[in-house]
C-alpha cells in the first residue's frame, strides 16, 4: 500500500491492481524461475512478482536515475535484494549486461511504449523455449481503439501501441492473446 500511495502522490506510473494480480497469477501458474522486467520505475512490479513465488529471481532494468535509486531503496526495504537485480541503463543499450542473468523464463515489458517492438526483438533471444512474454498497457486507456489522428502525444503513442499489437498478433514465432485486464496485457507464448 505504501508504494501505491507514493506512486500516486509522485505521479509514477505503476501497474493497475487487476493487471498486477494477473501477472502474479501467471507467475503462480507457470512458475518461472528467472524473470526479466523492462521498466522498473520504483520497483513496485518487481517486488510484487517476487512475492508471487519464493523461488523466482527478477532482473529489472530502469533508465531514470532517480527512479532507479528509489527502486533500490524499495527493494531493500522489502528485503528482496538477493532476489531482485536492478540494472540502471537504457534497455536497448544494456542487453550484454542483462544477458549474463539469463536465459529467462518470462519477459515483462512495461517501459517506453513506443519501443515495445524493439524491446521484444532485443530480448526474445534470451527467452527459454517454454518461456512467455507479457506486455503491459497494450490497450493504453482505450486510446488504442480510437484511431484519432489529432497529432497529440497520446494519439501518437496509441498509434505506436496499435502497430505493436498488430505486429505481435502476426508474429510467426509467438501466439499472442490480448487480455482486457487493467490497461491491457498481451500474453505471448512461443509456438
Amino acid at each position: 500500500m505504501e508504494l501505491e500511495a507514493y506512486a500516486k502522490e509522485n505521479h509514477v506510473p505503476i501497474m493497475d491492481p487487476l493487471g498486477m494480480e494477473f501477472v502474479q497469477q501467471m507467475i503462480r501458474l507457470k512458475e518461472p524461475v528467472r524473470i526479466l522486467e523492462i521498466g522498473t520505475a520504483i520497483g513496485y512490479s518487481a517486488i510484487q512478482m517476487a512475492y508471487s513465488n519464493p523461488d523466482v529471481h527478477i532482473t529489472t532494468i530502469e533508465r531514470d536515475e532517480d527512479r532507479y535509486n528509489e527502486a533500490r531503496r524499495n527493494i531493500a526495504r522489502a528485503q528482496l535484494e538477493k532476489r531482485i537485480t536492478i540494472i540502471q541503463g537504457d534497455a536497448l543499450e544494456v542487453s550484454d549486461t542483462v544477458k549474463v542473468h539469463g536465459p529467462f523464463d518470462m519477459l515483462f515489458i512495461d517501459a517506453a511504449k513506443g519501443q515495445y517492438q524493439r524491446f521484444f526483438e532485443t530480448y526474445k533471444p534470451m527467452l527459454e523455449d517454454n518461456g512467455f512474454i507479457l506486455s503491459d498497457n497494450v490497450l493504453f486507456k482505450g486510446y488504442v481503439a480510437n484511431h484519432s489522428a489529432d497529432g497529440s502525444n497520446t494519439a501518437k503513442i496509441a498509434s505506436k501501441i496499435r502497430s505493436y499489437n498488430d505486429w505481435l498478433l502476426a508474429h510467426p514465432q509467438f501466439k499472442t492473446t490480448i487480455m482486457p485486464i487493467g490497461d491491457g496485457i498481451a500474453l505471448s507464448v512461443k509456438r
